[in-house]
């Protein structure tokens, strides 16, 4: 009886790849046009794990990654008693616990919100105009919003006009202005391009659930709470831990186009300081075992959120 129970999940595995090997042989051609992606992912992302040793490592730019001298987890000791990346530990966790606060929900309803508009050019238009900043870079952005933030720029005439203010000031030189700036531009710029998964969702929604709730003298708040919301909360999910995931990975392109001498304080990110002490002050080791240990942060947030966001989806993971 023992052998054959072994036996039996032997031949099923045997089968198993049996049956996958003959249905990608009769896929080979689309299969592939898959090669070339995962060569490029292979070449640029798993081999240059090979270079994480170097945080463990004395790297100058003269080494090889196999000739540096080991150090042991002395650069991770160094982190500890870093001033400097402790100021960017709090600078990053104010300003993506911030945008997560702001700017997690203002896609679902800003996608709602264009979901119950009538098909037409109006709405056609609304979508485009809050696609459109995702498209331009932070070099363009950044450029801007110096401008309107300048002395005499848009903002301080529009204050100056309305009488909020006596005299205009630059809003980037205040350090203690930063943190809503990033925020509500970082929001000006992902909000309509985040709505995008949403609206692909509520389009799938069966309109017979709308129709049937509708002939029961549902209320449109009724609709979106007991319809809509139900079906956006497993990409609700998906993004929340994304999110979460990604708070020690502040953006870096808008801080360097951003960041100030002035402001610097408030405006220096773990990602800005691991590439001031990695490219420009040629500190190779201690900026990778910044980067690992932020990345191994980063991992076990990914678990944490995954874990709670079970709850929200009867149990069930919607990433593994």
């Amino acid at each position: 009886m023992k052998s054959e129970r072994v036996k039996r999940p032997a031949k099923m595995w045997k089968q198993k790849f049996t049956e996958k090997a003959l249905k990608f042989m009769a896929q080979w051609r689309l299969q592939g046009m898959v090669l070339p992606g995962i060569a490029f992912m292979f070449i640029f992302t798993y081999i240059p794990i090979y270079g994480v040793i170097i945080a463990f490592k004395h790297y100058t730019i003269t080494d090889t990654i196999a000739g540096a001298p080991w150090v042991g987890l002395d650069n991770f000791k160094v982190i500890l008693g870093d001033r400097y990346f402790m100021e960017a530990v709090v600078n990053t966790l104010g300003i993506s616990l911030l945008k997560l606060a702001v700017g997690f929900f203002i896609p679902v309803i800003l996608a709602i919100m264009i979901f119950e508009l009538k098909d037409g050019p109006f709405k056609k238009i609304v979508q485009t105009i809050s696609y459109l900043p995702h498209f331009l870079s932070w070099i363009i952005l950044g450029g801007m919003l110096i401008s309107w933030l300048s002395t005499s720029g848009l903002l301080n005439q529009l204050l100056l006009g309305i009488g909020l203010i006596k005299q205009g000031n630059n809003h980037l030189l205040a350090a203690n202005q930063y943190w809503l700036i990033a925020v509500l531009s970082d929001v000006w710029k992902e909000a309509g391009w985040g709505t995008i998964l949403y609206l692909a969702t509520m389009a799938k929604i069966d309109p017979t659930y709308y129709e049937a709730a509708r002939i029961d003298g549902a209320t449109k708040w009724t609709q979106i709470t007991q319809i809509t919301l139900p079906f956006l909360t497993p990409i609700i999910s998906l993004n929340l831990i994304l999110n979460v995931s990604n708070l020690l990975g502040s953006n870096l392109d808008q801080t360097l186009v951003l960041m100030n001498s002035q402001n610097s304080a408030k405006s220096e990110v773990i990602n800005s300081y691991v590439y001031r002490m990695g490219l420009t002050q040629g500190d190779f080791s201690y900026a990778t075992a910044v980067g690992l240990g932020i990345s191994l942060i980063s991992m076990v947030l990914l678990l944490i959120t995954n874990t709670v966001t079970k709850k929200m989806n009867d149990g069930e993971s919607v990433i593994f």
